[in-house]
């Protein structure tokens, strides 16, 4: 077996709307050796992985899969539930798989599998690989070893328990989020000019100073008094004499703790004695140069949560205890403890694990005990001076019991600071009371303060701590910046610019993808390809934009998926015949599945073309939760005329004019030929793509009026829209330069420079080499038939033999029945362009297939006519090409 491709789909994509794993195996030897074929194998599996039991499989049911086993599956499908319950084993839980046979390549399998976390989904395939390999050859195969391996993957990439109730939170209230980083808990929340940053608990909205400030205990609790919050006395020391002449300052029992730690670390309280307090400085200098000797507050350990201006939880802090029993050790009772499936390390389970340091022996000498100490029956350990959650302690839930003035005190402490979020860290005898009337005390504010005891209480209401600071960053707002999504055959580039260019005229700054850029305010960050995951992510990860309009093509579909969960209004164009062939889309069908995921992702209008047919398929399967925007060229198209009919919105062209029908009133946005990327009119695909813009305008609830004024203003140039139906003189020849590569594309143009010339229209065409031989054919054919003479050469040949391409479309050319003295060929694409000038009169039309940028074009000119190549280059130099 052998993986022949592998890719993460990061987001929606053409086999669900959930990440996934998506893999190409080979499988080899074990092609069609079904599980029943291998003696012993089933049982070997289920005895090795005992869990696969659960799954339901086909069958709908517990042990479904395994039926499937006994009955006789193939090695691909086992591999895939293998890999799936793998990931389950390692804590990240993922249960949708799917396995399919690739068409006309034999043992050769597709293989998606969910997954929560990618690196271990891939990890996972390949033990899954590996597993089931070596039990088809009849070999034992040790799972520990492998199986601990990919749980510390899991571990590595896990994200931290007070993060993710937050995360959980915001996909609730379906706020968009991406991961920063492939590990480690920074997260960007909402997108673009909405979006806001998140590391742990700590919002991007906490300042650096307010965090300095509360990682200063001592300024801290002088920034507190100066609010009127009662803090505990005491002041900042750097050497035990110092903590010692401080504490009899003090006269009484003193807590001593480091200056600027977090998480109880190197605290040590009631101190009573000189000998616990220089102790309890040598501890607290092990994490910080200056400590705190303050006064010991009488009371319990209290954590309230402040976000915003509310308190959204409070929580009673217990000490790490166990009970003794009369025949174990401490050290026993702690193991057996630590044992509570609740328990983990660090902050990755809901409590953590009981540590054995020299801070918990201090604790057990203060009642009398060691590590090997056997407690009586029923007498309490406490393990820690400190009650911190992420020391070993547990929470009980106090919220309702707060008084309004210790709320109030709480707010006004986090705000004195300067934090949205805030742990604030109480101690008092009575929650229930006032702190004033008690000498209870806020001794600390903590910046990124722990979420787990408010979620997860032992005892207590649990409280949706997540949610409160996600209510404090977003109120009632999702977080989302209005998307267009734009996929089809042709056009899509064109229609991005036009509707980006009419959301920049009406005063919002824009992101923008395409197949030449990424674009953010009109200016181009990024050049090249940019229509798939990673240059939407850069849009909607760009803090300046307000409103995106994504180009979205099939290549970037399948490679990664969409990098957006939803988005507000899709369009999808039209669908013919192009990149059949490769990537498993063979068909026109299977293309129009790959542009329906964008269709699917729409969350409040989909914009179709009524006159394809695979756009009017769509409709059907999403009319029942999203609406529907038709637009046609012809007003009279029967899918248009009923849908206008039944009240739906829409637009078209008429008498020359484009119409946007809203319900029941239609109104006319401007006359075609006022569009100048129509070139007078002539150009109907570029009407059609202002009638997909204008309708998805419409649905993004923009005015006829700007609608109408930015079509009106958008011109497709080679500055503004490089290679689509660039128009240059050129010794009185109307040169049209463009990126057609596929015959639908070139019945367009043809159509077009027919209708523009006064003369003759000519073609110098061209086609990329990983198109199927019938498809460079039909390139020929078209072109013969719809140019008086046509130019063949090459460019992008992409795998093929020089000369290759050129022959197959000179082949269909010559089934149009053209004259064979109408159709030239030259492979040079300099050569071939000026062999077209050449064929041409004054008047006359020639349309430019450019395989590459304008520079082609200004190369080809720069010695027959430098003025006509200064003058393209000028534009090519503003567009960046």
């Amino acid at each position: 077996m052998k993986i022949l491709d592998q890719r993460v789909l990061r987001g929606p994509n053409l086999y669900a709307a959930r990440p996934c794993l998506l893999t190409i195996l080979d499988l080899g030897e074990l092609h069609d050796v079904p599980s029943t074929a291998i003696p012993g194998f089933t049982d070997a599996l289920l005895a090795l992985m005992p869990s696969l039991m659960a799954h339901r499989c086909s069958p709908g049911h517990y042990g479904g899969f395994a039926e499937r086993l006994r009955d006789g599956t193939y090695m691909g499908h086992i591999i895939e539930h293998v890999t799936l319950e793998l990931q389950c084993l390692a804590g990240t839980p993922a249960g949708f798989g799917r396995t399919r046979r690739m068409r006309g390549q034999p043992g050769v399998f597709r293989v998606v599998c969910a997954y929560k976390i990618e690196a271990v989904a891939q990890e996972a395939f390949d033990l899954a690989m590996a597993l089931v390999g070596a039990l088809a050859a009849g070999q034992p195969f040790d799972l520990d070893a492998p199986l601990a391996a990919l749980r510390q993957t899991a571990e590595r990439h896990a994200i931290g328990t007070s993060t993710k109730a937050i995360l959980q939170a915001a996909r609730r209230r379906r706020i968009p989020y991406f991961r920063v980083a492939e590990t480690g808990n920074l997260f960007q929340l909402g997108w673009g000019s909405r979006q806001k940053r998140l590391q742990a608990t700590m919002t991007g909205d906490a300042g650096n100073i307010a965090c300095r400030i509360a990682s200063d205990k001592q300024l801290t609790k002088t920034l507190l008094k100066e609010a009127g919050v009662p803090v505990p006395g005491g002041s900042v020391v750097a050497s035990a004499d110092e903590a010692l002449r401080a504490a009899r300052r003090l006269r009484g029992t003193v807590t001593v703790k480091p200056l600027d730690a977090n998480q109880g670390k190197g605290v040590t309280t009631q101190c009573t004695t000189p000998e616990e307090v220089a102790a309890a400085f040598e501890a607290a200098r092990k994490f910080s140069r200056s400590v705190i000797v303050e006064r010991f507050i009488e009371g319990h350990d209290y954590r309230v949560l402040v976000t915003g201006d509310v308190v959204a939880a409070a929580s009673l802090r217990r000490p790490p205890c166990v009970t003794g029993d009369g025949h174990r050790t401490v050290r026993e009772l702690v193991a057996i403890e630590n044992g509570n499936p609740a328990r983990g390390k660090g902050h990755a389970n809901i409590l953590t694990q009981i540590p054995l340091d020299d801070h918990a022996l201090q604790a057990l000498r203060k009642q009398g005990y060691g590590f090997d100490s056997v407690p009586p029956v029923g007498v309490p350990v406490t393990l820690r001076g400190n009650a911190n959650l992420s020391t070993g302690g547990t929470a009980e839930d106090v919220t309702d019991l707060l008084p309004g003035d210790t709320r109030a005190a709480c707010v006004r402490a986090a705000q004195k600071i300067g934090l949205d979020v805030a742990g604030i860290d109480l101690v008092c005898r009575d929650i229930s009371r006032p702190l004033a009337e008690q000498g209870g005390a806020i001794i600390e504010v903590n910046a990124a303060p722990g979420i787990r005891m408010h979620q997860y209480p032992a005892a207590g209401t649990p409280r949706d701590a997540g949610d409160a600071i996600v209510e404090a960053m977003y109120g009632g707002d999702d977080g989302r910046i209005p998307v267009i999504a734009i996929t089809g055959t042709n056009g899509k580039t064109t229609t991005t610019l036009m509707a980006a260019h009419c959301v920049r005229m009406a005063g919002l700054r824009t992101g923008v993808t395409t197949t030449e850029g990424v674009y953010i305010d009109g200016r181009r960050i990024v050049s090249g390809d940019c229509s798939g995951y990673w240059s939407a992510r850069t849009v909607l990860t760009d803090p300046t934009v307000d409103f995106a309009v994504l180009e979205t093509a099939r290549g970037g579909i399948l490679k990664r998926g969409l990098a957006f969960d939803r988005c507000d209004v899709a369009v999808v164009l039209n669908i013919s015949a192009d990149h059949l062939g490769l990537e498993g889309v063979n068909t026109v069908e299977d293309l129009a599945r790959v542009k329906g995921v964008v269709a699917s992702a729409a969350s409040r209008c989909v914009v179709l073309n009524a006159e394809d047919r695979h756009c009017v398929r769509m409709a059907s399967r999403l009319a029942d939760r999203v609406e529907i925007l038709f637009f046609a060229l012809d007003p009279d198209n029967p899918v248009l005329l009923k849908h206008l009919h039944h009240g739906g919105r829409g637009a078209y062209l008429h008498d020359g004019r484009l119409v946007i029908a809203d319900g029941t009133r239609h109104q006319v946005l401007l006359r075609a030929e006022d569009m100048p990327s129509t070139l007078g009119g002539h150009a109907r695909y570029n009407i059609a793509n202002g009638l997909a813009a204008a309708a998805a305008l419409l649905a993004s609830g923009f005015t006829p009026e700007r609608i109408a004024a930015g079509l009106a203003s958008f011109v497709s140039d080679g500055r503004n829209n490089p290679l689509r139906s660039n128009v240059f003189d050129v010794r009185g020849v109307t040169v049209v330069v463009d990126y057609a590569h596929n015959p639908a594309a070139y019945a367009a143009l043809s159509c077009m420079a027919r209708g523009l010339s006064k003369g003759r229209a000519v073609g110098v065409i061209t086609a990329p080499g990983d198109r199927r031989d019938q498809d460079l054919e039909a390139v020929g054919e078209t072109c013969a038939r719809g140019f008086d003479e046509i130019v063949v050469y090459e460019s992008n040949n992409r795998g093929r033999g020089a000369g290759e391409c050129a022959r197959l479309m000179l082949d269909g050319a010559a089934a149009s029945a053209k004259a064979p003295e109408a159709v030239h060929s030259r492979l040079d694409g300099h050569e071939a362009l000026r062999h077209g000038l050449s064929l041409c009169q004054p008047g006359d039309v020639m349309v430019f297939a450019c395989g590459s940028s304008l520079n082609e074009v200004v190369e080809a000119l720069r010695e027959s006519d430098p003025a006509s190549a200064q003058k393209i280059a000028e534009q090519a130099a503003l567009a960046g090409a």
